[in-house]
């Protein structure tokens, strides 16, 4: 069950979905409670309801929630809190060089001045992912360094080289970050 709630929470925070709350232990009440604001966004609204109806006792019913919570939240773009919350953890500079636009269009953008077009936030979304990915292993500061740093599994290069321009989330070069940064919350060493 941990394994299927630690990704679903890693992508609710780096989506900026998440609200910072003390929590003095995470059961399903308080997840299910963590999600309200998730649902008023339409995000993933069927499996929120299953994951209201499942009986604790029922680890199927949970489990298949929980999967498809995380889809969900894999296929659906939150500009209005992602870029915010990258940000954050970014920086104006580098998360508009990573997203391929000026800082003064990221900082409309980030604000709400100006409404993020479609292939934009996808790449924001596709950054909040990998992002949340990287949380697991480093802190704010060493997420930033990860995307400079060459990589042996990127050919000698860094994660930012591949995503420069007008790149997509399905790019090879996109493909292989996220590749690179799902292995690592899926394993205990950096």
């Amino acid at each position: 069950m941990a394994k299927r709630l630690a990704p679903a929470l890693r992508r609710l925070d780096a989506m900026g979905l998440l609200k910072k709350a003390r929590v003095a232990r995470l059961d399903l009440a308080s997840f299910r409670d963590m999600l309200i604001p998730v649902a008023a966004q339409g995000i993933g609204t069927d499996a929120i309801r299953e994951l209201e109806r499942a009986r604790p006792a029922a680890e199927d019913e949970l489990v298949n929630a929980l999967d498809r919570l995380s889809a969900a939240l894999l296929e659906s773009p939150s500009p209005r809190h992602e870029w915010p919350k990258l940000e954050g953890v970014l920086g104006l500079e580098m998360l508009a060089r990573l997203v391929g636009v000026s800082e003064s269009s990221a900082r409309r953008y980030a604000t709400g001045a100006r409404a993020t077009p479609p292939s934009v936030a996808d790449r924001v979304h596709f950054l909040a992912l990998v992002v949340g990915d990287l949380a697991g292993a480093y802190n704010e500061l060493g997420v930033r360094a990860w995307f400079e740093r060459r990589r042996k599994l990127l050919d000698g290069k860094a994660p930012a080289q591949l995503l420069e321009g007008d790149w997509q989330p399905e790019d090879d070069g996109a493909a292989r970050v996220r590749d690179l940064a799902e292995s690592l919350s899926a394993s205990p060493a950096t």
